[in-house]
């Protein structure tokens, strides 16, 4: 029978059974409890039915009975005889016949009602449809009453665990088979009984599972039966019926048996590969966040159900194994007695209290090695034997030793296992997994090559492990208790990135610096969209906790926190801190409880700051300010005072944001003119508008908001300030700090860019007016007068002349951000010209004001680091030359162009490589795209035969710069087929080939047409997905391109999360600034005035 009609049929049933197992458990509630220790001897001949019905035969059959009717059809036939006198004794047998059929038919009937509740129930068990549930709630019950009943009833179908037990320890024995990749374990689990329940549910998918049982742990307890266990894939749940209930506080043991294949797909306990000595060899690993350690036993799979770890490995003696603790005493390499078939187990040390998805193992034949920290903590790097031989591993080795020290002096917590080990796999979803006491990394973050490496590549290697390491103390010792605050672990690691790292090496400034480009920047790009979301945000189900790991949990989660270091000051932070781990170490918490600790550290400095009535406006809403400043210049306020008012930043299609959103803002303020500048004041912003007192300025005084960007919004002035702002950077530059330089460059583009309502611009004042119109007249920093046009049906906060003019300083800036801040910002408008006719106007723009400060800048020497060393003092200015020619070598520079081919004609001839590590990612790619076929196939091969793990990378990025669309072709499609393309790279491949101008529809259609086996590969791996779909659609802005985009998500959007929708805006606001910004952004650049110089 076919599901639907089966349900359809059968649908009336579930109201019976349902009603009658409540009556049941009514009625009990009068009887003298029965020991559920004690086993039954009786047994049921229908164990699906008495599973859940268990009185529904019983209360059936006597309804069917007359009053005072006997055990059989015949006593009930003999006594309607016995009623009737006078009847014939051959009339008395037929009517006997009569009632005995009539008693037949009637235990008929119930046997086949019976027979249809199972068969009802036994479909319920397998997850059918639910319009059988919705009987039972009848036509007048409410929502939620019905959904508790359903939950009280069948605790399975919520997508949360009901919360009757807790698990305290799991004692976890798996045997590994890496001939045939499978797996088979038994896991004993100590439960507490919180409340009442016959259901034991907890988590398992994609497990078989063999044997099931429940006993008490109590001196006398005994088996507690079972009725019969099932699997609820809806929700990736195992269920114990139980034929007693489980009382309250008792405590018991759950034993489950199963087995399963190790995967080739990179969640839960899979396998992956290397080629060593021509010999291909497997290692198998975990990867349990977030909700994948239920792929590998049945466990309690979410954060707040903590406990603690007993874990065994039994695998072939040629391999070893690792987990989050050390081989315990006595437990390592040793044969358990199971006979002689050279089996090796490892029994690992108890592990504290912690998420399951926190346990990890790997099965491998590494090998090691291994310093001490603070403390004697082992700390070990396993990976390939010959990446530990030639000395890959040391770099992140030498600095997890100082990190460890590092964290332990500022939270003031000790690390809490013996030993840290990092593990270097050739495949991993993600760059890093950090598993308590066992840190998982993909190689390419975490192995250096310091003779080939980049100092790009080592800042984001030390970077990756200093977020890692930070985890195990916001992560793995106190843990959210909940996914939506996952941004209180990743957002202390994302922003510990940058402050471990300037422990590592001052010199980088990467807190002060960095942060602001390669964070608040980017996060604010994202969060200004519509489809953006509060980083405290709801979430129900497996399928929703995806949806937060993104990079508002990240990026804008460091952000705030350093928003809200640098209100507090740094002790009372640390202190905070400090408070808090201490608190919930080995436990859960909420952002409310991280509120209050630090909040009772402002106090305990006369502080009487809230700091959870001020943060909860920036984590339960969505989006982020934009502050505008002004001199209020009326006669009453004279220009003591300035007006400050605040509105939701939006990019998008009506441009103004939610009008009811605020937040307490916390702005500094400081004024200068010409070559001085006053100190900062901090001002609190909690209105729409308001009006403060200053210091006394005089017309030629600017106002500068938001010092160093500690802060997370965006500022405006009026354009009167903006003039003498850029009057100021022309001028006098080094006045205005480096970080708020690089933060007036990003403001200015994206005001620019966000469409609100029409303005006219006059004399510094801006006015609303239904002119379709904008003229911007005022005089020029750099000349006598300058009028600077910018005409749009829809503009922008600011004209798009103000950060074109303002940008045209660079010649005479020699710090390194404000360039970075200046090229993600004429990269973003790249992207959208690369493909207009007149994109020489623009490239000849960005060249003009690259030439003077590239040609002074020269290229690095061709000689590689010699000595190894990664300590570089000119971390800066390299990466201020490799930018400049970054930018010369993309929009051009013919210079630029003569000098890469160069490199790359000698590195084939000679086959020595002499190109400078810091720009080889440059010169790759320039010398595939200006270059003909063999040098593709010369950097193919060379790829092929790479074995330092950063050259490969961008070997691999190098062949998509290709301008052949055949080869771009190929390398597509291979990175889908070819073993020699590792799967997290194979994303990278189609994101970089949809960059090239060339190979933009390519890929675009590539990832339509391979939709399916991408979404079916990387659907389930945090991030992957959305990165494959926002870099593949980022760059498509014609109108085309916006009506493909939308047949595709009609057709394919389900599964795809939020990322779609964020494509979706993307390639709408790209459309539209084509459509109002286009014609007038070049009409300026044919009058752009030539660059500054002093």
């Amino acid at each position: 029978m076919h599901v639907e009609a089966q349900q359809k049929h059968f649908g009336g049933f579930f109201f019976s059974c349902n009603r009658a197992t409540a009556t049941f458990a009514h009625r009990t509630n009068h009887k003298k409890v029965v020991d559920e220790d004690h086993v039954s001897s009786s047994s049921s001949s229908s164990p699906s039915f008495e599973a859940f019905c268990d009185p529904l035969q019983s209360q059936q059959s006597s309804k069917l009975k007359p009053a005072g009717a006997m055990r059989n059809g015949r006593g009930t036939s003999e006594q309607w005889a016995a009623a009737a006198p006078g009847v014939r004794p051959r009339a008395a047998s037929v009517r006997r016949r009569l009632v005995l059929a009539f008693a037949l038919a009637v235990l008929t009937l119930v046997a086949v009602t019976a027979a249809a509740v199972a068969l009802g129930v036994r479909f319920e068990e397998c997850g059918g449809p639910e319009e059988g549930a919705a009987a039972t709630a009848g036509p007048g019950r409410r929502g939620g009453e019905r959904a508790e009943e359903e939950a009280a009833a069948a605790p399975w179908r919520a997508s949360r665990l009901p919360g009757s037990l807790r698990p305290r320890h799991y004692d976890l024995r798996v045997a590994v088979r890496m001939d045939n990749f499978t797996f088979a374990g038994d896991v004993s689990i100590d439960v507490e009984c919180v409340n009442a329940t016959r259901f034991v549910v907890l988590h398992a998918h994609a497990l078989q599972v063999s044997s099931v049982s429940v006993t008490a742990n109590r001196p006398g307890g005994g088996a507690v039966r079972v009725q019969r266990h099932f699997l609820f894939p809806a929700n990736q749940m195992l269920v114990l019926v139980l034929h007693r209930e489980l009382k309250a506080p008792r405590t018991y043991r759950v034993n489950v048996t199963f087995d399963a294949a190790i995967e080739d797909e990179l969640l839960g306990f899979f396998r992956s590969s290397y080629t060593l000595d021509g010999e291909r060899r497997y290692l198998a690993v975990t990867q349990f966040s977030p909700t994948h350690a239920r792929k590998a036993f049945p466990c309690f799979d979410e954060p707040a159900y903590k406990a603690t770890f007993s874990l065994s490995l039994r695998h072939d003696p040629q391999y070893t194994s690792l987990a989050n603790m050390p081989v315990e005493r006595g437990g390592g390499d040793d044969d358990d007695g199971g006979g002689d078939d050279g089996w090796t187990t490892r029994r690992f040390a108890r592990t504290p209290r912690m998420s399951t998805y926190y346990l990890a193992w790997a099965v491998c034949n590494f090998t090691s090695r291994e310093t001490r920290g603070d403390g004697g903590v082992a700390i070990r790097l396993f990976a390939r034997p010959d990446a530990v031989a030639s000395g890959a591993g040391d770099y992140s080795l030498h600095i997890a030793k100082r990190l460890l020290g590092f964290y332990q002096d500022f939270f003031q917590v000790q690390y809490s296992l013996p030993k840290l080990d990092l593990l270097a796999v050739p495949k991993h979803p993600y760059a890093a997994m950090e598993n308590w006491g066992l840190s998982v990394f993909v190689e390419q973050k975490i192995l250096l090559d310091a003779r080939v490496s980049s100092a790009s590549y080592r800042m984001e290697l030390t970077m990756v492990v200093v977020h890692e390491i930070c985890h195990q103390w916001f992560g793995d010792l106190v843990t959210p208790v909940w996914w939506e605050d996952v941004w209180l672990k990743e957002g202390f690691a994302h922003y510990f990135e940058y402050v471990g790292t300037d422990f590592l090496f001052p010199k980088w400034n990467m807190e002060k610096q960095r942060f602001l480009t390669d964070v608040l920047h980017e996060v604010m790009l994202l969060d200004g969209l519509s489809s953006s979301h509060a980083i405290s945000q709801e979430v129900q189900d497996a399928a929703d906790i995806h949806r937060v790991f993104d990079w508002i949990a990240y990026k804008k989660g460091a952000a705030l926190i350093r928003m809200l270091a640098n209100v507090m000051g740094q002790r009372l932070f640390r202190k905070g801190l400090n408070d808090y781990l201490l608190s919930h170490m080995y436990g859960n918490a909420a952002r409310d409880d991280l509120w209050r600790k630090l909040s009772e550290a402002m106090r305990s400095e006369g502080q009487g700051i809230d700091i959870g009535a001020v943060m909860d406006r920036w984590t339960l809403q969505m989006g982020y300010p934009v502050v505008t400043i002004s001199k209020n210049r009326s006669e009453r306020f004279a220009t003591r005072y300035i007006t400050v008012s605040q509105e939701h930043f939006l990019y998008g299609q009506d441009g103004r944001g939610n009008s009811s959103l605020q937040w307490q803002v916390p702005l500094t303020v400081a004024m200068g003119n010409g070559s001085w500048v006053c100190s900062e004041r901090l001002i609190w912003i909690h209105n729409k508008t308001e009006t403060h007192r200053v210091s006394e300025m005089d017309d030629e005084t600017w106002l500068l908001g938001n010092i160093n960007q500690t802060g997370y919004f965006r500022v405006n002035y009026d354009l009167q300030n903006w003039k003498l702002l850029i009057q100021q950077l022309r001028t006098n530059p080094q006045v205005i700090s480096v970080g708020n330089r690089a933060g007036l460059i990003d403001d200015a583009f994206n005001l620019a860019r966000c469409r609100i309502s029409d303005v006219i611009i006059n004399e510094g004042r801006k006015h609303r007016t239904s002119s379709p119109y904008i003229r911007y007249h005022a005089r020029t920093p750099s000349s006598g007068c300058l009028t600077m046009r910018c005409a749009a049906r829809r503009a922008g906060y600011l004209p798009q002349g103000v950060p074109l003019q303002l940008i045209g300083y660079l010649a005479e800036e020699a710090a390194f951000l404000p360039w970075h801040a200046a090229s993600r910002a004429l990269y973003q408008l790249d992207k959208l010209l690369d493909r207009t006719d007149d994109y020489a106007l623009f490239s000849d723009y960005v060249l003009k004001q690259v030439a003077s400060r590239y040609h002074q800048m020269g290229w690095p020497s061709n000689a590689a680091n010699g000595d190894g060393s990664v300590l570089r003092a000119s971390y800066q200015t390299e990466e201020l030359q490799r930018e400049l020619i970054m930018l010369a070598c993309s929009f051009g520079n013919k210079q630029c162009h003569r000098q890469a081919v160069g490199y790359i004609s000698d590195w084939i001839s000679s086959n020595k490589n002499r190109i400078p590590p810091n720009i080889r990612d440059v010169i790759y790619c320039t010398g595939v795209s200006l270059m003909d076929e063999d040098v593709w196939e010369f950097i193919w091969m060379k790829f092929h035969s790479s074995n330092a793990i950063s050259e490969k990378k961008i070997l691999l990025e190098a062949l998509t710069c290709s301008d052949n669309t055949f080869l771009l072709n190929r390398l597509l499609n291979l990175s889908l087929t070819s073993d020699l393309v590792a799967e997290q790279d194979a994303i990278d491949v189609v994101v970089h080939v949809g960059r090239n101008p060339r190979g933009r529809n390519l890929a675009w259609r590539f990832f339509r047409d391979k939709w399916d086996v991408l979404n079916a590969r990387y659907g389930e791996a945090l991030f992957m997905n959305s990165r494959l779909i926002n870099g593949v659609t980022e760059f498509l802005n014609t109108d085309a391109e916006l009506y493909e985009l939308k047949d595709f998500i009609q057709s394919n959007g389900v599964g795809a999360g939020p990322a779609l929708a964020r494509a979706l805006e993307v390639v709408e606001g790209n459309v539209r600034w084509h459509r109002l910004h286009r014609r007038h952004f070049y009409q300026w650049l044919r009058k752009a005035p030539s660059p500054a110089h002093r």
